[in-house]
């Protein structure tokens, strides 16, 4: 085993992501390097040594426009393979990247654009161009919109092919002129701004630098957990930091990703990619555990009872390995027979091949963690923020534990603050927030220690355990204090109906909650239970549904501190959503926004 501690791969390190891309594509030509879907829904395969040749004249296009080091260009568009042939560009041009979620609205999108002076903008389609045509008297630095597979106007919206034409012209005008920039990027040089989408105010850029990047993939590789053989699915936002590590990671270890951004898709994609590994939010992990409980219990009878028991089987198995204790005889015999007859049929769902998936951008309830591990699907638990880098603490394979989210990545450093906050320092912290000093000095202190405003603990081993969020914890009337996002944790755990449970209860002297249920199970629910063809409104209204929350609300009460209980709920009759503004797209929960917009009905629970 690798030792993962090890730093010394600090010393070696590329300069800068240019010159780690060049050099992937020089070792590993002619390997797979990107797998993308095609409109047919057909699957289209590209090496590195073709993928080096699409990057080098689109950055050569961007040079052609006047790119200097450090200008901004910004890309709002979807996951999808355009996206990441457009940001190595953007780097190995020794530009900046200025990430824009497509779900972003026109103002805002106005407001990243501007306030990062954004130079050119790669727009995925006619939706995200009309965005900027909307603004274009707010866009004044935008001297160019390339756009993925949006119409063109012949003068400021490009398409790709144009900006490649410019680009292949340019690059043998100027021979040598990549490779030139490559070397002078300096290591503290800006890579990527990525503005966060705050629960308040305007949103914050960022500031991450080419070493940020570098060293989270050289971290990850020299842990020894992944190498060439590996695949990768790719559906997260790289919008966002976790999106962008995975693609960090993959430039170092060598391994081919296969990328399609539709949420819809993830399981669906799973089964005809097979990939060895994935990183996901939480919220992909819960849905589709309900939807496996829920499609057994709907069958009954003795195969409900066998699935039933191969979890309990199961999960005995994993605390008893967790524990370093031996499995007895009698016991792995009846695993080994349960793993064929229900364990191998749900490792099919998601390909067959998953060595493990990683989970990250918020916390993952420990039940479901235990459940996908007796199953023999290994989820490695992560932590990190946007102005970390995104992989700062991540489980080992080898050693991984339910709860806690792993030991800090080598090289990065962990102690606890006051009020036990988590304090990070190292080369995958931010270099600050774009034009805010105040707001950076708020965050970073003079000694380099990012402030995260999480509270957590730190076991005999080194790993962190995320014990709640700072300013999310509230203190009842009675004087108790509540760490909401356990107990919404909990609720998703023992109701697989669930998509979202939001705690509330500052200064009251009980706990309410307002709960929404996934559309996709109470399609399904509504077909066992006499409702098929019913709204989903209408569905969550009747009598019958409220009874059946009231019931796993009860379930969960019952596992909590007495001043910890949901006294009163109240089910909302739509999910949230990231075009609502009350999800972020990592499907993490803008709980100001929520309690804000819901202020009178959560206050009617106290009337």
């Amino acid at each position: 085993m690798p030792n993962t501690n090890d730093t010394s791969f600090l010393a070696t390190m590329h300069p800068n992501v240019a010159v780690q891309f060049y050099d992937r594509v020089a070792k590993s030509p002619d390997r797979e390097a990107f797998r993308y879907p095609t409109k047919s829904e057909s699957w289209e395969s590209v090496t590195w040594a073709q993928a080096g040749e699409i990057v080098r004249n689109l950055a050569g296009g961007l040079l052609s426009l006047g790119l200097q080091p450090e200008m901004r260009v910004g890309i709002a568009s979807s996951t999808r393979y355009e996206w990441v042939l457009a940001d190595l560009a953007i780097m190995c041009a020794a530009g900046a990247t200025t990430t824009v979620y497509p779900t972003t609205n026109e103002e805002d999108t106005a407001y990243i654009l501007s306030d990062s002076e954004s130079r050119v903008v790669f727009a995925e389609d006619d939706e995200q161009i009309a965005k900027l045509v909307n603004r274009k008297s707010e866009l004044p630095y935008v001297a160019k919109v390339v756009t993925f597979e949006g119409r063109t106007d012949g003068d400021w919206v490009i398409n790709l092919d144009d900006l490649s034409a410019l680009g292949e012209a340019y690059l043998a005008a100027n021979p040598g002129v990549l490779e030139a920039k490559a070397e002078a990027i300096r290591p503290d040089q800006l890579a990527t701004l990525i503005y966060t989408s705050g629960t308040t105010g305007r949103p914050k850029g960022v500031r991450l630098r080419h070493e940020s990047w570098v060293y989270e993939g050289s971290a990850i590789q020299s842990l020894g957990i992944l190498s060439e053989d590996d695949l990768q699915f790719l559906w997260l936002p790289m919008a966002h930091s976790f999106g962008k590590v995975l693609l960090s990671t993959q430039m170092a270890c060598g391994f081919p990703t296969a990328i399609d951004g539709r949420v819809d898709k993830i399981v669906e994609n799973l089964g005809i990619v097979k990939p060895t590994f994935m990183g996901a939010a939480p919220r992909i992990f819960e849905k589709a555990h309900g939807r496996i409980v829920t499609m057994q219990a709907a069958e009954g009878g003795a195969k409900e009872k066998i699935f039933k028991k191969a979890f309990e089987v199961g999960i005995e198995v994993e605390r008893l390995k967790e524990e370093g204790r031996s499995v007895p005889f009698g016991l792995g015999l009846k695993h080994k027979v349960l793993d064929k007859i229900v364990f191998a049929k749900i490792r099919d769902r998601f390909g067959g091949r998953v060595r493990f998936f990683i989970s990250g951008a918020a916390a993952l309830n420990q039940d479901i963690a235990e459940w996908f591990g007796a199953a023999g699907i290994q989820i490695l638990e992560g932590y990190g923020l946007t102005e970390s880098s995104a992989g700062t603490f991540v489980n080992r394979p080898s050693s991984n534990k339910f709860g806690t989210v792993g030991p800090p990545m080598p090289g990065t450093e962990v102690k606890l603050g006051e009020n036990d906050e988590v304090l990070i320092k190292g080369p995958g912290v931010m270099e600050g927030y774009h034009n805010l000093p105040e707001e950076t000095a708020k965050s970073l202190d003079p000694d380099g220690w990012l402030h995260t405003g999480d509270k957590g603990s730190i076991d005999e081993a080194g790993r962190l355990r995320i014990t709640g969020r700072i300013k999310e914890l509230f203190k009842t009337s009675g004087g108790k204090y509540i760490a909401p996002p356990a107990i919404e944790s909990k609720f998703k755990a023992v109701c697989p109906y669930a998509s979202q449970f939001m705690v509330f209860g500052n200064e009251r002297n009980y706990c309410v909650a307002l709960v929404t249920l996934d559309p996709d199970a109470m399609a399904t629910w509504a077909e066992e239970n006499g409702m098929a063809g019913a709204s989903y409104t209408e569905i969550v209204r009747s009598q019958q549904v409220k009874d059946m929350v009231q019931g796993y609300v009860d379930d969960m009460n019952s596992q909590l501190n007495r001043w910890e209980t949901i006294k009163r709920w109240e089910l909302l009759d739509h999910d949230l959503t990231i075009e609502s503004g009350e999800l972020t797209p990592s499907m993490k929960v803008k709980r100001n926004v929520v309690e804000s917009n819901y202020n009178d009905l959560i206050e009617k629970m106290y009337a």
